[in-house]
Order: structure tokens, then C-alpha cells, then sequence
């Protein structure tokens, strides 16, 4: 009997520790999924009940480019692609952001921060919510900031 119970204890030693039956450790890590949102997409996002276009470029390291379509004056595409970055999360989760001027409404445009939440729904697609915020002050709001909120999809594309 105490055999078996040094046994045990120090099989859970070793089997924590990852050298026995590495495949039953509790602590290896996921993996990675760091190449996944490397690319060009093309995102289709709702603000305002209004749709617009952009490319985003995902460079190495979290890196990317912001080619905004159609929110320009008149709807016309931005002239130079604005930085962006990016992270991918667990579970097939990413985030990309960067600097925009929106047209917000019918009468303004606001510069703000737009912000992309998305989960991966295959290898070529991602969906979720986004968030902009814009340089302008609310006082109504708790934060302070003028916020409007989306959602978007967006398509691998082929370069």
C-alpha cells in the first residue's frame, strides 16, 4: 500500500512536470496561432446602420495596414493606407485596430480609434464586433468618449 501511494504521487510529479506522458500535461501550452491572421482580408462593417469597405494588410509581428474604401469624402476610398496592429488570441480569437475618420451620420466625420473583436469562423473568414471611438468629449458618457458600436465580417483575399 505504500508503494502504490509513493508510486502515485510521484507519477503526478512527473506527469505535471510534462516528462512522462507529455500529452497528459495540464500545462503545455496551446498552439500557437500566431500565422493564421497573416494577410490581406476584406472587411464589411456596420456603424451607424451604415455599411462600409476596407483592406486590412496583416504584416509579421502584429503589424498591418488600414485601406479604408469607401469613407472617404463622398464615399470615395482614402488616399494612403493608415497603420494598424493586431493580435491573435486564444481560441481562434483577434483584435485589429488603428486610426480612422469616419463619417459619422449624415453631417460629420470624426477621427477616433476603431477597434475589431472577432473569432475565426474557418481558416478564410472572421466575424464579430467593433468599437469606435472617437477624440470627441461626451459628458453623458461614464467614460468620457464618444463610442459607437458594430459588427463586421471579414474575407481572406488572394494577393
Amino acid at each position: 500500500m505504500r508503494f502504490s501511494f509513493t508510486a502515485l504521487i510521484l507519477m503526478s510529479i512527473l506527469i505535471v512536470q510534462g516528462s512522462v506522458l507529455p500529452g497528459l500535461s495540464q500545462t503545455s501550452a496551446p498552439p500557437t496561432l500566431a500565422t493564421k491572421l497573416d494577410g490581406q482580408w476584406r472587411v464589411k462593417f456596420i456603424i451607424s446602420g451604415v455599411e462600409k469597405n476596407l483592406i486590412f494588410d496583416a504584416k509579421a509581428k502584429g503589424y498591418g495596414l488600414f485601406l479604408l474604401l469607401d469613407t472617404g469624402v463622398q464615399d470615395s476610398p482614402t488616399p494612403n493606407p493608415l497603420p494598424g496592429t493586431w493580435s491573435q488570441l486564444t481560441n481562434d480569437r483577434v483584435s485589429f485596430s488603428g486610426e480612422a475618420e469616419l463619417p459619422i451620420g449624415t453631417c460629420c466625420r470624426e477621427m477616433g480609434t476603431i477597434l475589431f473583436k472577432g473569432k475565426f469562423s474557418s481558416m478564410n473568414a472572421i466575424s464579430g464586433r467593433l468599437i469606435f471611438v472617437t477624440s470627441v468629449d461626451e459628458e453623458e458618457s461614464p467614460y468620457k468618449f464618444h463610442t459607437i458600436i458594430g459588427t463586421f465580417t471579414g474575407t481572406r483575399t488572394l494577393k
